[in-house]
């Protein structure tokens, strides 16, 4: 581990230098990607540096008791020796993960896909409600949010919807939340107060490009356009500007009329396509790679009940990790956070032990 930390660190500096070169400060595509990357690593020097500080103390320390016979002074070494062991251990441990094999797809945006399942009604009002939480929490991760395309049912809920989230580490977020949500809660037309279970799914893949999806056929698309329907403004049902590409080979039907002009909606639509066929190859990846996805908490099938909301309990209870907490206004209302921060942190110790075992 040492050695390859102490190569990062070189690495590290050769890049600070580089950054410091005319040739590359007035390359503007590679400076950016040299800041990215120096970025990228500046964490892990700054743990390492820390941990070889804390390994110096541990030898001062053991040094001092070796040699000083002031009781005071020794008791002063004690403590300060039981304190960097502890340290030491932390960021040993931290520097572990920093070095887990990272998803390639972990800086991309994402495209999310919910839909309603069992339950009917109820489930669709679920589906909106779960739409507006994800948009409401990444709005406070200061991540851009934008709707590719979406069916309601009339009454305020939605039977699916698609939209992507723009921001720095999203998938490696994000891709935690993907599988079966249930709910559980009287509906408003329940006369008898009967508690009723609902569910839908959440879907969250990778951003996917040219270079994830270099070619599709023509051959492959089937495109039909059409007047737009629903709610959308002036320009609704005058301009065949909707655009449905179904993909043959697979059966994926995209719908899209979120934008005024028939191109857009064209190019939202190809772009949904290309991270659905990515996101096909990441599937049997994951399942050709049985021992990958047993090291991970929930992030490859898409069947798992992954969490609960009860409201008559006011709980949000995350399957994988039976993590319960009391807070489901907060959380409905966009308060992710100690959820997603829980997954990662069970995730990242799940890889070491499989790291530990394998070593």
């Amino acid at each position: 581990m040492f050695d390859k930390l102490e190569d990062l660190v070189l690495h590290y500096q050769e890049i600070m230098n580089m950054l410091n070169e005319p040739d590359v400060c007035n390359d503007t595509k590679r400076f950016q990607k040299l800041m990215k990357e120096q970025s990228d690593l500046l964490p892990i020097v700054e743990t390492y540096e820390e941990y070889k500080k804390t390994k110096q103390t541990i030898e001062d320390s053991l040094q001092m008791l070796s040699e000083e016979s002031d009781e005071e002074l020794r008791e002063m070494a004690k403590e300060e020796l039981s304190e960097a062991k502890n340290r030491e251990e932390e960021l040993a441990t931290k520097l572990k993960i920093f070095l887990l094999p990272k998803d390639k797809n972990d800086d991309k945006n994402v495209v999310v896909e919910i839909r309603a399942g069992a339950g009917g009604d109820e489930a669709a009002l679920f589906a909106a409600e779960i739409y507006r939480m994800y948009m409401h929490y990444a709005a406070t991760r200061g991540w851009k949010t934008e709707t590719i395309e979406m069916e309601d049912t009339g009454i305020g809920g939605m039977k699916h919807v698609n939209f992507t989230v723009s921001g720095a580490g999203a998938y490696s977020v994000l891709k935690y939340e993907s599988g079966v949500h249930r709910v559980q809660r009287v509906p408003e037309t329940e006369s008898g107060g009967r508690i009723h279970t609902s569910t839908i799914t959440v879907a969250v893949m990778p951003e996917a490009d040219e270079v994830d999806v270099p070619d599709i056929p023509d051959t492959d698309i089937k495109i039909d356009v059409m007047r737009a329907s629903g709610n959308g403004g002036q320009c609704v049902n005058t301009t065949d500007s909707a655009v449905r590409l179904t993909h043959l080979p697979t059966g994926i039907v995209i719908y899209s009329q979120t934008e005024k002009s028939q191109l857009q909606n064209k190019n939202k639509a190809f772009a949904l396509l290309r991270t659905k066929l990515y996101d096909i190859e990441l599937q049997k990846m994951r399942d050709a790679r049985s021992a990958e996805t047993l090291s991970q908490i929930g992030t490859g099938d898409r069947s798992e009940k992954i969490r609960t909301y009860n409201f008559p309990q006011g709980r949000v209870t995350d399957h994988r990790i039976n993590l319960t907490l009391y807070k489901l206004d907060k959380i409905m209302d966009g308060d992710l956070q100690e959820i997603l921060d829980a997954l990662i942190t069970a995730d990242q110790a799940k890889k070491l032990s499989t790291l530990n075992d394998a070593a």
